[in-house]
């Protein structure tokens, strides 16, 4: 396996995961994924910028053959997590000589998730700056993006930043550099939904670092490189900084058929009154696309019937999930059915915290709905009209 010059001196050695279609347990992964790694050759001094998940080390020892590196100085580990860290311990074993260059948080880490010997990794301090003779790397310090311990570094000479999971995508593909922009972008906008939304306000202040360097080529740790930097930095900004849009999601179950013509129903009045619906059934839906849906959305519309005096469990993973990711979501409201009772309602506002929203009032009936139980769902989208006419556009 061939490494892939990106300038003189500068390659890409990662590795490319078709096949992995779930991140963590949890993250679908429609596109597989690529884990990023960079190798540098200064005048003096080689350095490695991250490495690759364990599973496709012998890729990463490979792309190293390509190019005959027999010697390492540093291996810059900008994120402790294994599918970047993980084959530190490979690398450190061929490369003896090496020392780890990382954030103090990220020494500490790297000790308690790959047993790393403490006296091989160097702690850098924000700003700090590391000669490689011709080539200088400076460390950006950039906690919670998503990790605490998070870092990137930026290649001062060719205006490289190396940017961790900060502006990634997962997404398998042969094209180093970003190709299809339309493709990228909506890996990376699914990226940033289930990885980075979470911690939008911080990222706001990192987000406000980078143009303070001048950057020709973003390289993330996944998916391709962005040789026209605006692009993703601009998609960014938009998710973060603009106003929620006229958009409600609908994420719902539906058992016998009751809270489906609720759902049809509200569907249906809000696109006559010019808003944009995604709906979810939460019993085959794709997560991730739920996800995305919540980084633009004024509105979420939570659906279910009762099951045991209680949510549908579906229904509370994916109240929860939305919970976590704290998206800008400015109102909610629940709809649904129950057979004979339940605190259905209680149960789902509870579980949302994190969300700063309105909670519009509630739609729940007994049974199939009836032409009064439909009224409250027009009286609903009324209010939904009403409440996203006062956004920013």
């Amino acid at each position: 396996m061939k490494s892939r010059k990106i300038k003189d001196g500068i390659y890409w050695v990662g590795a490319v995961d078709w096949d992995r279609r779930l991140f963590d347990s949890l993250i679908p992964l429609p596109d597989g994924t690529s884990y990023n790694a960079y190798l540098i050759q200064g005048s003096e001094k080689t350095a490695l910028i991250d490495t690759v998940d364990p599973d496709m080390s012998n890729v990463l020892s490979a792309r190293l053959n390509h190019l005959n590196i027999e010697h390492i100085d540093y291996v810059i580990a900008n994120h402790a997590e294994q599918d970047h860290s993980g084959t530190l311990p490979q690398v450190l074993e061929r490369y003896p000589n090496a020392k780890v260059v990382c954030t103090p948080k990220c020494k500490k880490m790297l000790v308690d998730l790959l047993l790393a010997a403490e006296d091989r990794i160097l702690a850098v301090e924000d700003g700090a700056t590391l000669s490689l003779g011709d080539k200088t790397l400076e460390f950006i310090h950039a906690p919670w993006v998503h990790w605490p311990e998070t870092m990137l570094t930026y290649l001062q000479e060719d205006a490289i930043l190396f940017s961790c999971d900060f502006f990634g995508s997962h997404l398998a593909t042969t094209d180093l550099y970003v190709n299809d922009e339309s493709r990228v972008y909506e890996a990376a906008k699914r990226y940033y939904a289930e990885i980075m939304m979470p911690f939008s306000g911080i990222i706001k202040k990192n987000l406000e670092k980078v143009p303070q360097h001048k950057i020709s080529l973003i390289a993330p740790s996944h998916g391709p490189m962005y040789d026209r930097p605006e692009f993703i930095m601009e998609a960014y900004r938009d998710w973060i900084f603009s106003e929620p849009k006229n958009i409600v999601v609908i994420p719902y179950i539906s058992m016998h058929g009751s809270t489906l013509a609720m759902v049809d129903h509200l569907v249906d009045v809000l696109a006559e009154k010019g808003v944009t619906v995604e709906r979810f059934d939460l019993a085959a839906t794709d997560i991730g696309k739920l996800a995305m849906s919540l980084v633009d959305a004024a509105t979420i519309v939570i659906g279910s019937p009762t099951v045991l005096a209680g949510a549908h469990p579906n229904v509370v993973y994916a109240t929860y999930l939305a919970n976590a990711l704290r998206p800008k979501t400015r109102f909610a409201s629940i709809i649904g059915s129950y057979g004979w009772g339940g605190k259905m309602v209680e149960q789902l506002a509870g579980l949302i915290p994190n969300l700063k929203v309105e909670i519009l009032d509630p739609v729940i009936v007994k049974g199939y709905p009836k032409s009064e139980d439909f009224a409250a769902l027009d009286k609903l989208a009324a209010t939904i009209v009403e409440k996203h006419s006062v956004l920013k556009t």
